[in-house]
């Protein structure tokens, strides 16, 4: 290169090394980016992540202590829907919610319908080493699936959904609101930290396009945030 690459340059280069499951150069690329901008948590999310697609779950460990060491935070994913003018949040996991009880019902009912259409989970995005089977939970409680879980609870059923989210859904979030928007037959508008979603009869308005081209979310973390629920 003609000049000296930036932080959002490696940033990118180590999305191709992880979509080509080049560890090695990857990890040249992370030093890299540690030595730019030591201070950033996105930085050690990535490195995390990469150890997390290679099986290398001592690395993973040795990165979240280093982070916890250092204080550096991540930024916790989350989900506003909006209802009769009121925004109501979720997390991960949530159980604060006055209708908590009837949130988890329906996403219990979404799993069976959701499994009964077709859906099989991509497990691959949860970077924790766990059985598959809990793999499968951690990802039936992300925070948009309970957004919606609510607004499927108390919305009018003819009401488009409205969902914004601070971080990238993620690609088995994006495939399960594809086939719940035709399941329950609900339009559902989606903002998340790169574009809007338009779901609606099985379908986004995005056409899957950002789905194979996930380096793209890499350079946005180059604005201070994390791809992580």
């Amino acid at each position: 290169m003609p000049v000296e690459p930036s932080a959002i340059v490696y940033r990118s280069l180590l999305g191709a090394c992880r979509r080509h499951n080049d560890s090695e150069m990857g990890e040249r690329m992370i030093a890299d980016l540690l030595r730019l901008e030591p201070e950033h948590g996105g930085n050690y999310v990535l490195q995390s992540n990469m150890y997390a697609d290679a099986n290398r779950w001592n690395d993973v460990g040795r990165v979240r202590k280093a982070m916890k060491e250092k204080g550096i935070d991540k930024t916790p994913g989350l989900s506003l829907v909006e209802l009769d003018g009121a925004l109501h949040e979720f997390v991960m996991g949530d159980r604060t919610h006055p209708c908590s009880k009837e949130i988890y019902a329906m996403l219990d009912e979404m799993g069976r319908r959701l499994h009964e259409a077709g859906y099989r989970p991509k497990t691959k995005g949860v970077l924790f080493d766990m059985e598959e089977e809990d793999k499968e939970d951690a990802l039936s409680y992300h925070n948009e699936r309970l957004a919606i879980a609510f607004a499927l609870v108390a919305s009018d059923s003819s009401a488009p959904i409205r969902i914004t989210k601070n971080l990238r859904v993620c690609a088995d979030c994006h495939s399960t609101i594809k086939l719940i928007s035709s399941i329950y037959q609900r339009e559902i508008l989606m903002r998340d930290r790169s574009r809007f979603h338009h779901f609606k009869n099985g379908a986004c308005s995005c056409s899957d396009y950002w789905l194979s081209r996930t380096f793209l979310s890499t350079m946005m973390l180059g604005n201070g945030h994390e791809n992580r629920h």
